[in-house]
């Protein structure tokens, strides 16, 4: 009997691993789907609405989730509490909320660089570099789902049958 309870929670544990392994191909699609969405918004609220960067960005937060909802907030506080460019607000956000998303250090360098540029163009340039971000990121995107078709499968099944093979060696 205890050796039934043991194999239960063996194969519910590397299961269950094997499923959180699996969140970052699922999370990975939707979070460049989200980043994308708010850059087309930051396009917006610059080129039409011409609101100021910290406000845009306050607004961006509330309209996103968690993760990114964190770094424009954090963004958006940094440009309005510090006195500090935008170039090392944009960054230092970054920098705090990006381990808590899904995101890949290639997508962390679209962002980086596009910090640089933020706030330092007229509002043409501005889109122009928007559009080249969003290109990068729609890149990155197609790159997310073909990994997330991929892995995500294999990964949730290697989680149980690694739990079979474990209790097949202890018993």
């Amino acid at each position: 009997m205890i050796k039934l309870i043991g194999a239960i929670i063996i194969i519910v544990a590397t299961t269950w691993t094997g499923f959180e392994a699996a969140r970052n191909f699922s999370d990975r699609p939707k979070q460049l789907r989200a980043l994308r969405s708010a850059l087309q918004s930051l396009e917006a609220e610059i080129m039409y609405s011409h609101t100021p960067l910290h406000e845009a960005a306050r607004r961006l937060a509330a309209q996103l989730s968690k993760p990114l909802s964190l770094f424009f907030e954090a963004f958006g506080k940094k440009l309005t509490d510090s006195e500090t460019t935008v170039k090392d607000a944009w960054e230092t956000s970054l920098k705090e909320v990006w381990k808590s998303t899904a995101l890949k250090q290639g997508e962390f360098e679209i962002m980086k660089q596009f910090g640089e540029t933020l706030g330092r163009h007229d509002r043409f340039s501005q889109q122009k570099h928007i559009m080249l971000t969003l290109t990068h990121l729609e890149r990155e995107e197609a790159d997310a789902i073909d990994r997330q078709a991929k892995y995500e499968k294999m990964v949730k099944s290697l989680g149980f049958l690694s739990g079979l093979l474990l209790i097949i060696l202890l018993f």
